[in-house]
């Protein structure tokens, strides 16, 4: 480069990648962990990437630099971008084991489905955009985004059927998987095809509308 000629341009994020990458600690210098604890600290470093960066931009070295860990424990647990981003993701969506009671079935299934279109409004809706972004391209990987995406959804409501019948607002027979399946499938299908964040009178009509007929109707 010649006296006087202006560096190259370097975008914000570059630059600020940059920056971290020149100030992060040696990970052999910190702490050792294990088991949960790094995990959780892994995929917390995922998330936090995904955020500031974006999918396109997250790599295994930056997410192991932010962890303070070194790259053979992710790949030991993902060996791809993709799989640890589903992770990152899971990892922070509303616990599905434990979704909120408010002491009935309506009001269950609403305030789980608002939790969970507000999480899809923010970071996580945008790492899910770019993973599928990246996965059409290859049918194996858009088998294994489809099979590491479904699940969650069903087991809070499998939660939330449990405490109705308890109440007595849902018959036993009405609680089949497909119903169970139903709500989460509606708010993805309205996520991936009409974008967020997902309007409240669009949720309001998955309740009203679909779910609590399709369980309390005979």
């Amino acid at each position: 480069m010649s006296e006087g000629t202006a560096p190259p341009h370097r975008d914000a994020a570059s630059a600020a990648r940059e920056g971290r990458g020149r100030n992060a600690p040696d990970h052999r210098t910190r702490p050792r962990r294990r088991g949960e604890a790094l995990r959780s600290a892994i995929l917390a470093a995922a998330f936090e990437l995904l955020a500031e960066d974006g999918y396109a931009a997250l790599t295994m070295e930056g997410v192991a630099e932010r962890a303070g860990t070194g790259k053979a424990s992710l790949y030991r647990r993902w060996p791809t971008r993709m799989e640890l981003t589903l992770d990152a993701v899971r990892h922070a969506m509303p616990d599905p084991a434990a979704p909120r009671d408010t002491g009935s079935f309506r009001n269950d299934v609403l305030a789980c489905l608002r939790e969970n279109a507000d999480a899809l409004a923010g970071p996580a809706g945008q790492a899910l955009r770019g993973l599928l972004g990246d996965a059409m391209a290859d049918e194996q990987r858009m088998r294994a985004l489809r099979a590491g995406s479904q699940g969650s959804g069903t087991t809070a409501m499998a939660e939330i059927a449990r405490r109705a019948v308890a109440r007595g607002e849902v018959h036993p027979a009405a609680v089949t998987r497909i119903r169970l399946e139903v709500a989460h499938s509606l708010l993805r299908q309205r996520f991936l095809f009409a974008g967020a964040p997902i309007d409240d009178a669009v949720l309001l009509d998955i309740v009203d509308g679909v779910v609590v007929p399709l369980f309390t109707e005979r």
